[in-house]
């Protein structure tokens, strides 16, 4: 993709527990508009590293930007932060006693203030475009889980963030549910949404990525376009890990 201003940049991040590193100095930049796709081997330390870009993990040295400003100082204010950098989870986390239309408009109205009546007017055309305006009264409880992370990406955009975070948003969903979910994140790349995604599915990681980041033992071990890296892998540990997939 042409190169357009960087939105997230990454400088030698570095993350332990108590066994040792997680994440070793990793860099990396986000450009605006561009789709990131991280993949590799389960432990390897994606989840970590997307959970570091918004604050839900702490890191032991290395210095997060967002817009040019670094957001890793003591006196980062996460819930103004969270507003920019969207997160949606594998686990949907919807509140279980809200409907989904309420759930949606918590953020808007709680945190960030908005008019009622302009929220709920947007949530409904958000929800209409996810297929789910006919669900917008229901439940969780009454949600398949395709349905329930399709109202939790929802939730995530009403707040209008500048790059948003997916960790596996289909791990736990049906194999016939898979497809609704990831037919909403094709259509948010088609139009320009800045993403940051962790996947399994390879299939679509190459039909949505700009770029390929592969990340083995907490190292970027390999990064390129999905063309060159799903047709070419330059190391050999990324031949390996291909080789266990069918495409």
């Amino acid at each position: 993709m042409e190169k357009t201003e960087k939105l997230l940049e990454i400088r030698h991040l570095r993350k332990d527990y108590g066994n040792g590193p997680v994440l070793k100095d990793v860099s990396l930049d986000v450009h605006k508009g561009e789709v990131v796709v991280i993949i590799g081997p389960s432990g390897c330390g994606k989840s970590t590293f997307l959970r570091c870009l918004n604050g839900l993990e702490s890191i032991q040295s290395g210095e997060i930007l967002l817009d040019g400003q670094v957001i890793t100082g003591g006196k980062t204010r996460w819930t103004e932060v969270r507003q920019k950098i969207g997160m949606v989870f594998q686990s949907y986390d919807l509140f279980p006693h809200m409907t989904v239309m309420d759930n949606i408009l918590l953020g808007p109205l709680k945190v960030q203030k908005r008019d009622r009546k302009e929220a709920e007017k947007e949530a409904g055309q958000m929800l209409e475009r996810v297929g789910l305006f006919d669900r917008k009264d229901a439940y969780p409880r009454q949600l398949s889980g395709g349905q329930k992370q399709r109202a939790a990406i929802v939730r995530a955009l009403i707040m209008k963030p500048e790059i948003m975070l997916f960790d596996e948003v289909t791990a736990a969903l049906d194999p016939e549910m898979v497809r609704e979910v990831l037919d909403v994140m094709l259509e948010l790349a088609k139009n320009g949404s800045t993403m940051m995604i962790v996947t399994h599915e390879m299939q679509f990681a190459r039909a949505v990525a700009d770029r390929i980041v592969f990340l083995d033992g907490g190292e970027i071990v390999e990064m390129d376009s999905p063309e060159n890296f799903f047709t070419m892998p330059k190391t050999e540990r990324a031949q390996r890990f291909l080789n266990t997939f069918k495409f």
